[in-house]
């Protein structure tokens, strides 16, 4: 059974930072693409990085700068280093897999979601300002 599991949510000021775990079971993230996502209640749900599975990252305009995306292949975990938060990163976010050696898109294509297969429960990152 495959898992995705998010950690490391929460509620900071502007300006701090916050380090999300994805850890995963089931599927080996090194031979994936995996992706960070993001939905804000009543909007659609938009990508903050794409990473293949040499552990190149293409980030969103809004990530880039201030967002870090790591693997660590051993744990089988994917992390998403955020910092400078602004009170707009505010959103539920979301870890994802595509099926092994699935083609990696940019974050920003519109059919980028069609990728993966698999996808964890959120974790929610508050902002305040």
């Amino acid at each position: 059974q495959v898992q995705l599991v998010e950690s490391g949510g929460g509620s900071v000021q502007a300006g701090g930072s916050l380090r999300l775990s994805c850890t995963a079971s089931g599927v080996t993230i090194s031979s994936r693409c995996m992706g960070w996502f993001r939905q804000i209640p009543g909007k659609e749900r938009e990508g903050v990085s794409t990473t293949d599975n040499n552990g190149s990252t293409n980030y969103a305009d809004s990530a880039k700068g201030r967002f870090t995306v790591s693997k660590d292949n051993a744990k089988n975990t994917l992390y998403l280093q955020m910092n400078s938060l602004k009170p707009e990163d505010t959103a539920m976010y979301y870890c994802a897999a595509s099926p092994r050696f699935a083609r990696c898109p940019r974050p920003t294509l519109p059919s980028v979601e069609a990728t993966f297969r698999y996808w964890g429960q959120g974790t929610q990152v508050t902002v305040s300002s």
